[in-house]
């Protein structure tokens, strides 16, 4: 028996790969996504196929990858396939579906109220079933299997966590490829630079790690690095004493992982900085857990906000509960 698992890069296939752990295994599997910094290094080691990048509502980029979905049914013996999504899904699960195979398409995290349009169109597909992270959704259409963040819980000490020598900052805007955020690393620019507020408030220097994604940074005195491997930016983050990410599902568990608690900004769909406003869903979601806390608008960041973050951290659990297929 072979699974298939196949995800999108991001917070798509951070997802996959948490979930993997909590569902049994078969005794062969296969992984399909995109080829970046994130996905070579989170999937080191272990049998990757990469497939060009399907762009936001991408038809054409989902139909050239429906030939590659006949191929591993071919020669790999495809028995089950799972997908976080996003559009990639549609380009595998409705083909093996159709062919037999078990199919499973497990809703983004990001997705807190409802579907998103890739999950609207698999719910329509036979054979393909899906599942929901969130139990209050009421369509019977959409199984509750748990949840990505079940394995995270808020820690909070009465005294706040004692800087070093070096203030250490990471901001982070994921890996979207379509949908840049200088609203969020313009003002940051400011308020961690050399002798801005951060610094004299705290009476230290500021080291900053820039993850800016597609973001345009001209002009800024920062030093941007667009992508970075998920050891290295998992190593920064355990490092940090702040951190400031927009309020995107891998990157949130990037954060959580590294056993901190982020400050959140919300891309906006009306600023070309997301595809919907699904993120204040999220942020709200992380903020009811106690693991996170949201910048409205982060033009308004201010020292105070960060330096309330320093009383909490964040603790994962080594024995997640299942994620119940059906």
């Amino acid at each position: 028996m072979t699974t298939l698992f196949v995800a999108t890069t991001g917070g798509h296939l951070a997802q996959l790969d948490g979930l993997s752990r909590r569902i049994p295994q078969d005794p062969d599997s296969v992984w399909v996504t995109h080829s970046n910094e994130q996905s070579t290094s989170l999937l080191a080691g272990r049998d990757v196929e990469y497939v060009p990048y399907i762009g936001f509502h991408s038809v054409p980029g989902v139909l050239k990858a429906v030939p590659h979905a006949h191929k591993l049914y071919s020669q790999r013996k495809i028995t089950r396939a799972i997908s976080t999504g996003s559009g990639i899904a549609l380009a595998y699960l409705p083909y093996l579906a159709a062919r037999g195979v078990e199919c499973h398409y497990i809703e983004s995290a990001a997705r807190v109220t409802g579907a998103s349009s890739t999950g609207k169109l698999l719910r329509k597909v036979p054979g393909v079933h899906t599942h929901t992270q969130y139990p209050h959704w009421d369509d019977p259409g959409w199984h509750y299997g748990g949840s990505s963040f079940d394995v995270y819980r808020p820690e909070r000490h009465g005294e706040p966590r004692t800087l070093g020598d070096v203030v250490k900052v990471v901001v982070t805007v994921g890996t979207a490829a379509e949908f840049p955020f200088r609203r969020l690393i313009e003002p940051l620019a400011a308020l961690f630079a050399e002798d801005g507020p951060l610094s004299k408030a705290t009476e230290r220097p500021v080291e900053v790690l820039w993850q800016t994604g597609c973001t345009p940074v001209d002009g800024l005195d920062i030093t941007p690095r667009p992508f970075l491997p998920a050891a290295e930016l998992n190593a920064a983050l355990a490092e940090a004493d702040f951190v400031v990410a927009h309020a995107g599902t891998g990157s949130a568990m990037a954060v959580l992982d590294g056993g901190r608690f982020p400050l959140m900004a919300l891309r906006k769909e009306r600023f070309g900085e997301a595809g919907d406003d699904h993120q204040q869903d999220l942020a709200a979601e992380l903020v009811r857990r106690g693991l996170a806390a949201t910048i409205p608008d982060p033009a308004d960041l201010t020292v105070e906000d960060l330096l309330a973050t320093l009383d909490t951290n964040v603790v994962k659990t080594d024995t997640p509960p299942p994620f119940e297929l059906f």
